[in-house]
Order: C-alpha cells, then sequence, then structure tokens
C-alpha cells in the first residue's frame, strides 16, 4: 500500500530524463527540488490549492448539516410516509452520478452560477449516503435520552443540537472524511462546471501536467503528492474516529 506514495515521493525528485529512464531507478541519481518551484511557475498552483480548499470545506460543512438534520428526522421522529421517504432515499444510491449531471448543469446554468463556487459546492452539498449512515449511528443512541431533554423542556432541535450530535462525533467525523475524500478528488463535475483558469481545483490543474504526446511526470508527481498531503494528515489524526464510526454505524438497523 505505501509502494506507490514512495514511487510518488521518488518521481516527484527526478528529472524528466530520469523518470523515462528503462530500466527505471527507484531513489534518484541528483535530487531536484527545482520540480516543486516549476509546478507553482507552470500552472496557478495556489489558486487551484485555494479553490479546492474552499470547494471541500463548503461540501463538507453543507453535508455535515444537511445530512445531520435529515439523519435525525428519520432516526428520532414520527412522521406519516417516513419509510417510504426513506427507501425514495436510498433509491438514489443506486443511480450513478453520470446519470444526473446533464440535469444537474442545466440547472447550474440556468441559476447563473455556470464557472462560479456555487456550482461546485452546492450540488454536493447534500449526500444519501451521509443521511443514511448518520441516520443508523443516530438510532444506536439510547431513546431515553430524548425522554429525559423533553421533560427538561428541550424541543425537537435541541435535543437534535444538545443531545445527539455531542454523541455522535465517530460518526460526523467519519462523513466528514468521505467528503473531504470525495470533494478533494472530485474531477468530472468541476471539469464539467468550470471554463475559467481561475475556478479550476487541483485534480484539473495535476491533469494538465499529461501532455499530448508527453508527460512530465516529475512535475505530475510533485504536485499530486502536495496536492495528497492534506489528506494523509487528515487521515492519520483521525483515524481513531473514522474506524469507531463506521464501526458503530451497523449496531442497530
Amino acid at each position: 500500500m505505501v509502494a506507490p506514495f514512495l514511487w510518488m515521493l521518488f518521481t516527484s525528485f527526478k528529472s524528466f530524463a530520469e523518470s523515462m529512464q528503462v530500466p527505471p531507478t527507484i531513489l534518484p541519481k541528483v535530487w531536484r527540488l527545482d520540480n516543486y518551484v516549476e509546478v507553482f511557475e507552470k500552472v496557478n498552483f495556489l489558486t487551484y490549492y485555494l479553490n479546492t480548499i474552499s470547494v471541500t470545506v463548503g461540501r463538507t460543512v453543507g453535508q455535515l448539516i444537511l445530512c445531520s438534520l435529515a439523519a435525525f428526522a428519520f432516526a428520532r421522529m414520527s412522521f406519516p410516509g417516513k419509510n417510504v421517504i426513506f427507501i425514495a432515499l436510498l433509491s438514489v444510491l443506486m443511480v450513478p452520478s453520470q446519470v444526473v449531471m446533464i440535469p444537474s448543469f442545466v440547472i447550474v446554468r440556468e441559476l447563473g452560477w455556470f464557472d462560479t463556487l456555487y456550482a461546485l459546492i452546492v450540488p454536493g452539498i447534500f449526500s444519501a449516503f451521509g443521511t443514511f449512515l448518520l441516520r443508523q449511528f443516530f438510532m444506536s443512541i439510547p431513546r431515553e435520552l430524548d425522554e429525559a431533554a423533553k421533560i427538561d423542556g428541550c424541543s425537537y432541535f435541541g435535543i437534535y443540537w444538545r443531545v445527539v450530535l455531542p454523541l455522535s462525533k465517530p460518526a460526523l467525523v467519519a462523513l466528514a472524511i468521505f467528503t473531504i475524500l470525495n470533494a478533494w478528488n472530485d474531477f468530472l463535475w468541476p471539469l464539467v462546471v468550470t471554463s475559467s483558469d481561475s475556478m479550476r481545483v487541483l485534480s484539473i490543474g495535476i491533469a494538465s501536467f499529461q501532455g499530448e504526446y508527453a508527460t512530465e511526470y516529475p512535475l505530475l508527481m510533485a504536485g499530486a503528492l502536495m496536492a495528497s498531503l492534506p489528506l494523509i494528515l487528515i487521515f492519520i489524526f483521525l483515524q481513531r474516529y473514522f474506524i469507531e464510526g463506521i464501526t458503530m454505524t451497523g449496531m442497530k438497523g
């Protein structure tokens, strides 16, 4: 599992000629730090980075709010047609994202959001998977806590905010990690809804190093390493919550 990351690291310090050498070398003969500088000189890498951070934060915050609210309604409240609506929501998981891409693009264009951050963030702030994940976790929380909160005068929103959310940190962190990964690595949707270089994200910017006749592998690997580093650090520091959240979501159906 670690081998591809090491190959990416070592290749990012090689010259173009050495990266194309056959048989390939593992360690660079000459360690070139200039590759990292050249990444910023050839493309607007800092702009791509800031756009990707904005999109990732927007989608993650949106999903944590909307999915947790929907999950709370399905897990802790009773209303007519709840099970039917929940099954309809789960059916969304069976529909490939490519199927709804054209209708989504038409809606974004009609709203005047084409080539804006709205187009990159808003369509991704809700997730059927995220709702299902949190709903399963919320159902594992004892309902006696709801009854105690109601006796103390809590409304449904009070129960959601003061009781359920504080006890659901592992599940929320797990959903946050999933959302961060998807938003950070998203390629096709940003490619469709943006046209200017100032609105590009990292996945598209890194792909620009792949040419029609030759690929600048050292620059490609340097950019990929800088793009991957935040995700690696996030998973290292939050993996305990991530594993706990995934484990506990299946405790109660």
